[in-house]
């Protein structure tokens, strides 16, 4: 309880230090959206602030929500602390739990999921790639770009709290919700989280970002059942690290506790990894998962502020029960509910009038070229023998798997890549009824080439190295996809798809693979084939960008955010202890988190296991040289900015981007078990052109980042250790041509 008062009086104290908010007219001001136009309100002018002095936007979002709750009794605060009362005012039974009326003036609220763009939406929104796709593009701009456009379809939709990011340490390549998030470097993820938060927050709709899920959600298996154990430094240096970043970065509204433990506490009612969000600076409110609450009064008194979904835990039966035994107190009750009210009003929802009825119409053209570009940007070129781009000839051209064609082959096809969580439907949890498939775009490129296409489902390999062998080019399709809560099993391709890919490899000597899939795969036919593209779940205009990057039209420039092993057995939850871990008498699952740092590439550097493609790692059709690496100031005392300065000329005949990477080695006492990724920039270069590249690591990434630190768990700080760091540049976390040291004291 000590822990929980300090961590309200802390809050208080920022809050009522804000400046007064921006008024909801001006910041709704000319917001021309997708085919509608939001309805901006002073609400300070069309209200009785006699009756709702909370309405005031004079006053800041702190002063609103105080007033708010001073006017309400304990019964209608408790409302606040769950999700269905908290956002249907007009309601007073909600599963059959009894709540008074809901004060004047209150929004009617509906959350979504928004990973992949707005899900279960009616009108659909745009299917966007996936965000391990999203992450392979190593794009701030086109990011937040992407959760503008999102922000801009849910409130169309008319939802206005969007459960997204997705944010993960990237542990385990099994784990099914992979393909939900950015990757395993803390760093890349929490800059690209950060981003998409703004996207979502600052785009000219009211709305709210709930980066998810919070924390060591490292596997669905019997998650609800298993506990995360890790050391206090792995905990804050590689878990805490995207969602810190996040939170000081990005400043969301809210934060999503996930349903595993961390260290035998349950993340939901588990104070002491709670206050790491207090500690980032996080002000907003903390929800659970669907699901994910498992205690009344453990849970409110950890900082858990809202139940999602229906009262289960936070009954108004329960509460009192609590507050009668002296679990909890009203206090409790009170700030729990501040910290809704306070980011509800904050982020406009209560001055901007969700929509009557949903917009007519969602999807723009610039929201389908924009999938369109992220599709192209985060396709990843692992190999290229000379197999790629297609020429413009009269080639005959094999297409084969069912994934190519939107026409379904035992209930499978190119709808069911487009998002994840294929098994629960066409498409799973996004809308994909616009997708256009490859075969269908393939087809298209072809003719204007004068080509010719012929497609196999490959639900024979014998059958279709038939129709391999009688083509000039084979363009082969691999998948895999899960269940919302049922991790991968394996790391193989679904379906035979590796028996179908070797099939039609020894039928054709320029087989081309692309794979369909939300995590890493194995590939035990990657010397016979001659070109391998990682589409991951491309989203609605994957057939388009498909087609663009096997001709040359766009020139591929994804760059791989996860490592992929040569097999499930080089990774490090290759053991029982690690994964899925083991039961304990009371059915708990413990699962060791004693790899402790070396998660991801640090994993393989640290152990000299020689990965299939290493972080980072992504080819295109021209080759870059980088040279006369420079690292300034030489000597430093870790708090002011480092500029690393270097040259990249494109050495090819096309243009390209590239995506140049950074890397740092801290001295031997930090005791990391290899380098780590502190920036990158991208480059666009035509054919013999040179770029001069800064990357500027400066006071606030070094601080917000902990770029120079480790966690010190004797003296339970940040350290910056003294002595010589050495700099790394180049295209992957394994390819690095150029070092450069330099001090620190």
């Amino acid at each position: 309880m000590a822990s929980t008062r300090a961590r309200w009086l802390r809050r208080v104290q920022r809050r009522w230090g804000m400046a007064v908010a921006i008024a909801t007219a001006t910041m709704m001001s000319a917001a021309l959206l997708t085919g509608f136009t939001t309805q901006a309100q002073d609400s300070s002018q069309s209200v009785d602030l006699e009756e709702c002095p909370w309405m005031d936007t004079s006053l800041s979002p702190s002063e609103r929500a105080r007033l708010l709750l001073d006017a309400s009794t304990l019964a209608q605060k408790m409302r606040w602390i769950v999700e269905h009362p908290a956002t249907r005012p007009d309601g007073t039974t909600f599963s059959g739990v009894e709540y008074p009326e809901a004060l004047p003036c209150t929004p009617d609220v509906q959350f979504t999921d928004g990973a992949y763009g707005v899900q279960s939406g009616n009108p659909p929104a745009t299917a966007f790639p996936a965000p391990i796709a999203e992450a392979s593009m190593w794009d701030t701009e086109v990011t937040h770009e992407k959760y503008t456009t999102v922000a801009r379809e849910a409130w169309g939709n008319r939802r206005s709290v969007i459960l997204a990011p997705g944010l993960s340490g990237g542990r385990n390549p099994l784990l099914s919700r992979t393909s939900e998030y950015l990757g395993e470097d803390p760093v890349l993820a929490g800059v690209l989280g950060a981003r998409a938060v703004q996207g979502l927050q600052e785009a000219d709709v009211p709305m709210i970002a709930t980066p998810k899920h919070y924390v060591a959600n490292e596997h669905r298996f019997d998650e609800n059942t298993s506990s995360s154990n890790m050391d206090e430094r792995t905990l804050r240096q590689h878990y805490d690290l995207p969602f810190a970043i996040t939170i000081k970065e990005g400043d969301p509204g809210s934060i999503m506790c996930s349903y595993n433990a961390v260290n035998g506490a349950s993340m939901c009612e588990n104070p002491e990894v709670l206050d790491l969000l207090d500690e980032a600076g996080f002000d907003g409110f903390v929800m659970s998962d669907f699901g994910g609450v498992y205690s009344t009064a453990p849970s409110l008194n950890a900082g858990l502020d809202m139940e999602l979904n229906r009262p289960v835990y936070f009954t108004p039966e329960n509460l009192h029960a609590a507050l009668d035994a002296g679990e909890i107190t009203e206090g409790r009750i009170d700030e729990a509910a501040f910290n809704v009210v306070r980011s509800f009003i904050e982020h406009g929802l209560f001055d901007t009038p969700r929509l009557d009825e949903p917009a007519e119409e969602i999807v723009t053209p610039e929201s389908v070229a924009l999938a369109r570009n992220m599709a192209e940007k985060g396709t990843v070129l692992l190999k290229n023998d000379d197999a790629l781009p297609i020429d413009d000839e009269p080639l005959t051209i094999a297409v084969i798997g069912r994934t190519a064609s939107n026409e379904p082959t035992d209930g499978v096809s190119a709808i069911t890549v487009c998002g994840a969580h294929g098994m629960q439907g066409p498409g799973g949890r996004v809308n994909c009824d616009d997708n256009v498939a490859p075969l269908d775009a393939i087809t298209e490129r072809a003719a204007e080439a004068g080509a010719t296409v012929v497609y196999d489902d490959g639900t024979d390999p014998a059958a279709a190295a038939d129709v391999a062998a009688g083509a000039d080019v084979a363009i082969v399709f691999g998948y895999t996809y899960t269940g919302y809560s049922q991790d991968y099993t394996d790391l193989r391709l679904l379906d035979g798809g590796d028996e179908l890919i070797q099939a039609v490899a020894a039928a054709n000597d320029r087989t081309i693979v692309t794979l369909q899939t939300g995590t890493a795969v194995e590939m035990p036919w990657l010397d016979d084939v001659d070109a391998v593209l990682q589409a991951w779940y491309a989203g609605q205009q994957m057939g388009p960008a498909l087609a663009n990057l096997l001709w040359g039209d766009v020139n591929p420039s994804g760059k791989l955010p996860m490592t992929f092993p040569e097999s499930f057995e080089d990774t490090p939850v290759a053991s029982p202890e690690r994964y899925p871990g083991i039961l304990d008498d009371d059915g708990w699952r413990q699962v060791e988190f004693s790899e402790g740092l070396a998660v991801g590439y640090r994993w393989y550097d640290s152990q000299g296991i020689e990965p299939l493609f290493e972080f980072g790692h992504g080819l295109s059709y021209t080759t870059f040289e980088y040279e006369k690496l420079r690292v300034t100031p030489r000597k430093t005392d870790g708090t002011k900015e480092i500029r690393v300065r270097f040259r990249v000329t494109n050495t090819g005949d096309r243009a390209g981007r590239e995506i140049a990477q950074v890397y740092l080695d801290l001295p031997d006492e930090a005791g990391e078990p290899s380098k780590r990724l502190v920036g990158w920039a991208s480059v666009e270069l035509e054919p013999g052109e040179h770029e001069n590249v800064m990357v500027r690591l400066d006071a606030d990434d070094l601080e917000n980042r902990h770029l120079l630190d480790y966690w010190n768990e004797s003296s339970g700080e940040w350290v910056t250790p003294d002595g010589s760091y050495t700099a790394h540049v180049g295209a992957s976390s394994r390819d690095l041509p150029l070092e450069e040291t330099f001090e620190v004291r």
